[in-house]
């Protein structure tokens, strides 16, 4: 085993790992209830004819063990923008640099497509997250409130 860690874009191949780091990141979230897509959708939505989200994984010994997936948001006063919708590292490999090789693949995946930035939402209890974001000069907005609703199926 040579232990080194790979980041790639994700493929169609990727998404059962992808749904179970998406079920670990809800569990860690303390919502296991709220993830309701089915794997068809999410196939389809990332790698259909049409997709809506990217992402990168990490994958050490060939084994998936985190990933960031993002979609571009456009903003009336910035432009396109790119939206992190998630990024997570499974618990027993953090504290490796993988989150940090995910964050800055994306926030270079939007340098380069020339976006005016980058957006994402983090819980106002998830100290190590907020600690690691602060050190890229994150602005934390403290006014807006987060709002949706949900269509019925």
């Amino acid at each position: 085993m040579n232990n080194i860690i790979i980041i790639r874009k994700a493929t169609r191949e990727d998404c059962p790992r992808l749904m179970e780091l998406i079920h670990g990141l809800a569990d860690y979230e303390k919502a296991p209830h709220e993830v309701t897509v089915s794997i068809s959708h999410f196939e389809q939505s990332g790698f259909g004819s049409n997709p809506v989200w990217w992402a990168f994984v990490s994958e050490l010994n060939s084994r998936i063990c985190g990933f960031a997936l993002y979609y571009i948001r456009y903003s009336t006063w910035k432009g396109q923008r790119i939206y992190l919708e998630d990024i997570y590292v499974e618990p027993e490999m953090r504290r490796k640099g993988i989150g940090r090789m995910l964050f800055e693949t994306v926030l270079n995946e939007g340098k380069k497509g020339n976006f005016s930035g980058m957006m994402w939402q983090v819980l106002d209890w998830n100290e190590p997250a907020i600690s690691f974001y602060k050190k890229y000069e994150t602005k934390f907005d403290e006014e807006w409130i987060n709002c949706s609703l949900d269509f019925p199926q």
